[in-house]
């Protein structure tokens, strides 16, 4: 039994893994360049996911609510998950200069493409639907928590900076494509045909170019800073997170689809978006770097036996 859990692991991991592979052999072999990642990263959070989002969403069943339930559980565990980060942070890492680097590796999934990558796989666009406003939610919860977490201690954090954390959410094109997505859904705005299908072709291009651009943006050699801080937040992220937060929803009731989602989420590497940001406040990119690269090759390992142990126990 245990032997098939870890075939529909590698099933559904596999086909990740192997697009993380190719784009960065495609990288290093010089078949695509840093310009093709940088535009065909671009192209995926401005046009084709946000249509992949929105598309899953107005697809969904008419009869289907929103999961209230598992968005505030989400947004609880993932708080609860943020001040336990910062208080083993601050009980073992003696670099207090790092400490906002190594909580934000810790807690910020790349929900938007590895973590809705894996979902699609298993659930498809039923999954992808309730991953949509479970990721809206979270998204504005991990800019809010980055600000607090990363702000110089001699500068409070304002009023000011969290409305522009707020403004600059939601002009992120995913969550323009989730809200408009629910506006269609909820008042049942029909969407020409000759529209769907034209989305269908950005969608379905999505998750197989955000990988190959994940892949190719790969910095291998940062794999070799082995130092304690790095590994810390990276078991945080990719061993602590989903054990604790998963635990968690099993424990709430939540099983089949709601766990898995929940599972995925958690799973999920550091989000690129966390270097981007401790670049942009003066810390140390680097270490961000590094622990986004170590949580993204590690998280194959991790999200596998996590996987497997859920499929050998019948939760998902």
């Amino acid at each position: 039994m245990f032997l098939e859990s870890l075939q529909f692991s590698f099933s559904i991991i596999g086909p990740i893994c192997l697009l993380l592979f190719l784009g960065w052999f495609l990288r290093k072999t010089n078949t695509i360049n840093d310009a093709f990642i940088d535009i065909g990263s671009k192209l995926v959070f401005k046009v084709t996911l946000p249509t992949l989002l929105f598309l899953s969403i107005i697809k969904t069943n008419r009869e289907a609510e929103i999961d209230f339930p598992l968005v505030i559980y989400a947004l609880i565990a993932n708080l609860a998950f943020f001040l336990f980060s910062v208080a083993v942070t601050k009980y073992w890492v003696k670099e207090k200069q790092d400490h906002g680097v190594i909580i934000q590796g810790a807690y910020r999934s790349n929900i938007a493409i590895i973590g809705l990558a894996y979902i699609a796989n298993v659930y498809g666009d039923a999954g992808i639907a309730l991953a949509a406003v479970y990721l809206a939610f979270n998204t504005t919860l991990y800019n809010i928590l980055a600000v607090i977490i990363l702000s110089p201690k001699q500068k409070s954090v304002s009023t000011a900076m969290i409305l522009d954390v707020f403004t600059s959410v939601l002009k992120n094109p995913l969550i323009i494509g989730i809200l408009l997505g629910l506006t269609f859904f909820v008042l049942a705005i029909p969407v020409p045909n000759v529209l769907i299908n034209t989305g269908l072709y950005f969608s379905d291009m999505t998750l197989p170019l955000a990988l190959l651009c994940t892949g190719g943006s790969l910095n291998i050699k940062a794999l070799k800073d082995n130092s304690f801080n790095c590994r810390f937040s990276s078991a945080l992220k990719i061993i602590a997170a989903p054990i604790l937060i998963t635990a968690g929803a099993y424990l709430f009731g939540f099983t089949g689809l709601q766990l898995g989602v929940v599972f995925f989420m958690s799973a999920a590497p550091t989000a690129a978006a966390s270097y981007v940001m401790a670049r942009a406040m003066g810390h140390n990119a680097d270490l961000a770097a590094n622990i986004v690269a170590m949580t993204t090759i590690g998280s194959i390992l991790t999200c596998s036996l996590g996987l497997s142990a859920l499929y050998w126990l019948q939760l998902i």
